[in-house]
């Protein structure tokens, strides 16, 4: 992906998933990962963290279903598509896809959320 716009400082196992500490801009920002987002990320063969990349700097954010987003970034003809939710003021990363561009890429900059501003 692009240059280094970020740093993970730290990541914690919990019980349903892994929680990382991000240092981006001198801000601390918490993400989980659920179990199930950490196999997706394997079977896409993707780098967590081009997946962190996405939620951050996303191309574009979309509503999804039952109060969650789904970041965008364009990579190769693919997006990496996020699915993610909040449990308070936790971002919490629920699937992760890489299906082609042409599929779900609206078009970019349209931004229902932010995890970071």
């Amino acid at each position: 992906m692009s240059q280094e716009r970020f740093g993970i400082k730290s990541k914690i196992v919990v019980l349903n998933g892994v929680v990382y500490t991000i240092n981006v801009q001198w801000h601390e920002i918490h993400i989980k990962f659920t179990h199930h987002s950490l196999e997706r990320i394997n079977v896409w063969e993707l780098e967590t963290k081009s997946v962190i990349e996405a939620l951050l700097f996303p191309e574009e954010v979309v509503i999804g279903h039952g109060g969650r987003f789904i970041a965008h970034l364009c990579d190769n003809g693919h997006i990496i598509r996020v699915i993610y939710e909040y449990e308070g003021l936790l971002a919490v990363v629920v699937p992760v896809y890489y299906p082609y561009a042409f599929r779900y890429f609206q078009g970019g900059g349209s931004y229902a959320n932010k995890i970071f501003t």
